[in-house]
């Protein structure tokens, strides 16, 4: 019988893309609906996304077989939704981010953050997680998290190791004293004994003399102090220190870990279900009239970021630090350890050198790229893309600006060409092959997976149908869905990758909102935002995953810090929807846009 749940278990995979498809066969033969067939495609790609049986990116394609053999979209039509200009934003982003990162520029960033705010417990926390939560905005949450771990670690390294040498230095000194001590008085017993006994020109005792020649008393203060047993009150001391050490260090690791998460959700680029958001509000309201931009989104998410990181370093400080504040912040104090542990930051830094011609260039098209995106329509007064080319229809978008400026990356050498006649020609910033081994094509397939998927739910009916089926939560406050919502979205997270989570609710939220005549974004963003907090476990995220694999953290200790974590996101989220997201998006009125949804 072992043998046999050993065999399904290895198995599961096969197990599970088999038997879904039939035991859902049912719904699409005795209801053969346009709704209850794109139901069975959407139900089917849900499990297999959720148990990751084949791919994620696979699963992802599902909707170019299922759609068209099921008569609820034309292949042509389905295969136009895997390439639209939210993809075209996504690869620019990730363009870009490529270039930082071979470049070296987020090293240089990082390292030079924290010279700047020290190496006190607290302030060190503060220094890693900004860092970390600024550079996610822009590059990837892993790579992020993977560059800035090693660097943490070798930091506390040092100065547990100072602490630790200090301590032996303390206690060898105290070792050598009693040992002078008791040494003293052992010659004062031995001339007190007999006063017959003959003592040479140094005054010393016969007997003293023959220890000094055979080099004992000598070398009773150069003993080691491993061989040296150890008082039970030195003894609490290394362990009280170890345990602070192995405190710090796992709260430092998931410190990183979470600041990769929630610096991501700042910017519109800076994790794929913020992307998949303003994608699925494009292809469901296309009149909307860019309500989500570059600019737009980060008015709103980087003050919610901000909120969510300080109550984060918050928590993790009262966890793994407490508030002893002289202890963590230092008043003013300088140790030993401290200056070393910085040295160590300040050596990491000289060997990047002095910055390079492309790291400037890199730099500085990575600043202008911000700036466009900004500036192109600001909304409170019109932006350049506007004045220039937007006249009549939205020609230029965000997704414009990105691959116009990281196309540069392939055109700018990466060394000042040089005059002589024998100098050969340099390098672009990026070239081809280093594109291809970083990309996450895989990424590319699931925004269209959900692109296809939120079109078949229309075209089909059923996004009607299950809006429809949703108008009795009309009678619950907006405040309330939308919190029970954000929970529901950040516990499903944490068992499904954030991307499958996001592509999955979204156009149900937005039927739902539809129904109620709610405004889609008081649902949309919250639940959006939440499918970044997955906090409790070590599969929920990548980054998650790399600060576990460093040793020094359980399950336990991950669970327990990133459910209050959910939490408090979850509330910061809701905070923002109804204060300043009103504000920015009018969030009380249910706009005309929302109305010009396609019909079936």
């Amino acid at each position: 019988m072992v043998g046999f749940l050993t065999w399904l278990w290895r198995c599961r995979n096969y197990i599970v893309i088999v038997l879904t498809p039939l035991l859902l066969l049912p719904l699409p033969l005795i209801i053969p609906t346009p709704e209850a067939k794109c139901g069975y495609a959407i139900i089917l790609m849900a499990l297999y996304w959720c148990t990751e049986c084949i791919p994620l990116a696979v699963t992802a394609l599902l909707p170019v077989i299922l759609f068209p053999m099921m008569g609820i979209m034309e292949s042509g039509e389905v295969c136009i939704q895997y390439l639209k200009d939210s993809n075209m934003l996504f690869i620019g982003g990730l363009l870009v981010a490529i270039a930082v990162e071979h470049w070296n520029l987020h090293r240089r960033i990082a390292l030079q953050v924290l010279l700047i705010v020290g190496v006190k417990p607290s302030l060190l926390m503060i220094g890693f997680m900004g860092t970390t939560a600024f550079l996610s905005m822009w590059i990837s949450n892993t790579a992020s998290t993977a560059m800035m771990l090693p660097i943490a670690n070798a930091v506390l390294q040092q100065l547990s190791d100072t602490e630790a040498s200090a301590e032996e230095g303390e206690y060898n000194l105290t070792a050598a004293k009693d040992g002078q001590e008791n040494q003293a008085f052992e010659i004062s017993e031995l001339k007190a004994k007999d006063s017959s006994i003959n003592m040479d020109k140094d005054g010393d005792t016969k007997d003293i003399k023959e220890l000094k020649e055979n080099n004992v008393i000598s070398s009773l203060s150069s003993v080691p102090p491993e061989v040296c047993v150890r008082s039970p009150e030195v003894e609490q001391r290394r362990l009280r220190r170890e345990q602070k050490y192995l405190k710090l260090s796992k709260g430092m690791s998931l410190s990183v870990c979470y600041a990769a998460s929630i610096g991501g959700t700042a910017t519109l680029t800076g994790t794929t279900p913020n992307v998949i958001m303003k994608g699925q509000i494009d292809e469901l309201f296309p009149a909307n009239g860019g309500v989500i931009n570059f600019a737009s989104w980060f008015g709103f998410s980087f003050p919610n970021m901000v909120l969510m990181l300080a109550l984060s370093w918050l928590w993790l400080q009262f966890m793994f630090l407490g508030f002893n504040f002289k202890q963590s912040f230092g008043c003013g104090t300088k140790k030993d350890g401290d200056r070393q542990a910085y040295q160590v930051i300040k050596d990491e830094y000289k060997k990047l050198g002095r910055m390079k011609f492309a790291e400037g260039c890199v730099l500085a098209v990575f600043i202008l790229l911000v700036l466009l995106w900004f500036t192109r329509e600001p909304g409170f007064i019109p932006g350049w893309a506007t004045v220039l080319f937007n006249k009549d229809k939205p020609y230029v978008t965000d997704g414009t600006v990105a691959i116009l400026m990281s196309a540069l990356f392939f055109c700018i050498p990466s060394n000042f060409p040089g005059m002589s006649r024998d100098a050969e020609a340099p390098s672009a910033l990026l070239n081809w092959d280093i594109v291809h081994e970083k990309m996450p094509w895989n990424i590319l397939l699931l925004l269209g997976g959900g692109f296809a998927l939120a079109h078949g739910s229309e075209k089909s009916g059923l996004s009607v149908w299950l809006g429809e089926s949703l108008i009795p939560l009309q009678s619950i406050p907006p405040f309330a869905i939308s919190i029970l919502l954000s929970l529901l979205v950040a516990m499903f997270t944490e068992c499904s990758s954030n991307t499958a989570t996001t592509t999955l609710f979204l156009p149900i939220l937005a039927s739902m909102a539809t129904a109620i005549k709610m405004h889609p974004l008081y649902v949309m963003f919250p639940c959006t935002i939440a499918a970044s907090l997955a906090f409790m476990l070590p599969v929920a995220t990548p980054p998650n995953a790399i600060a576990f694999s460093y040793g020094n953290l359980k399950v336990i200790d991950m669970a327990r810090a990133g459910f209050i974590l959910n939490f408090l996101g979850v509330i910061t989220i809701n905070i923002a929807i109804n204060t300043w997201g009103v504000a920015m998006f009018q969030l009380n009125t249910f706009p005309s846009w929302a109305n010009t949804t396609k019909t079936p």
